[in-house]
């Protein structure tokens, strides 16, 4: 009701503040291991947890076949990440970027978000190639824009100039090497804006030994949406 004032949070309840945490730049890995299967692993007990302090072991991701007993359900996550992020220019000659998110409800159009804001606004294009560019139809909510491409299908212009769309965080432009360690090793259909991260640590021979050790296997195409390229708001 108007005229009231406003009312404090519940107690306990939970801000996007309360995640805040100094993360030095230098501890954020830019490139790959040599060897994904290198990875460190955090293991915690839980049948220890939280009475012991010896709960965590610091392991290395090789150990992982040791840790999942005989007759468990390992589920992997088959989607494979989609070239979606689009470099272009503006009218003025600035840079412009759009990442497609999925295809939208209307024929010939894509879900997406971008930076900067201004240059996906409605009416607005973005130039791919000399009469190739990619137009904003509506603004949707939470950020999203609706587009549609000028001079050739999407998936035409997925082909040529879509790039994988590394995380924020990743602050190098995606190399060749990307093209096999941002995928998983079990990455079948097309369709996600990152990678399922955790499985990126496997290889075909971890795999292999899982399975021999009697753990069951089950696969799922669950597609990872923009999550990783939007700041916590609430």
């Amino acid at each position: 009701m108007t005229g009231e004032p406003a009312q404090a949070p519940a107690s306990g309840s939970t801000r996007a503040s309360d995640f805040e945490y100094d993360l030095p730049p230098e501890l954020i890995a830019q490139e790959p291991l040599a060897n994904r299967t290198e990875s460190r692993l955090l293991v915690v007990d839980r049948a220890l947890a939280p009475s012991n302090s010896e709960e965590f072991s610091d392991r290395a991701f090789t150990d992982l076949p040791s840790l999942i007993p005989a007759g468990d359900l390992l589920v992997l996550n088959t989607t494979r990440v989609r070239h979606a992020r689009l470099l272009g220019t503006r009218p003025s000659g600035a840079a412009a970027e759009v990442l497609l998110l999925h295809p939208g409800t209307v024929a010939g159009t894509w879900v997406a978000i971008g930076k900067p804001g201004s240059a996906l606004r409605p009416g607005k294009q973005i130039q791919l190639a000399p009469g190739i560019s990619v137009e904003t139809v509506e603004l949707l909510e939470e950020g999203y824009r609706l587009v549609r491409f000028h001079g050739a299908t999407a998936d035409n212009v997925i082909s040529r100039f879509g790039r994988l769309p590394l995380p924020p965080y990743i602050t190098r432009a995606a190399g060749s090497l990307d093209e096999t360690r941002y995928q998983t090793v079990y990455a079948e259909r097309e369709g996600s804006v990152a990678a399922p991260t955790a499985g990126l640590h496997f290889s075909k021979e971890i795999l292999a030994s899982i399975v021999e050790r009697g753990v069951r296997v089950a696969r799922l195409d669950l597609e990872v949406g923009p999550g990783t390229f939007k700041p916590v708001a609430e």
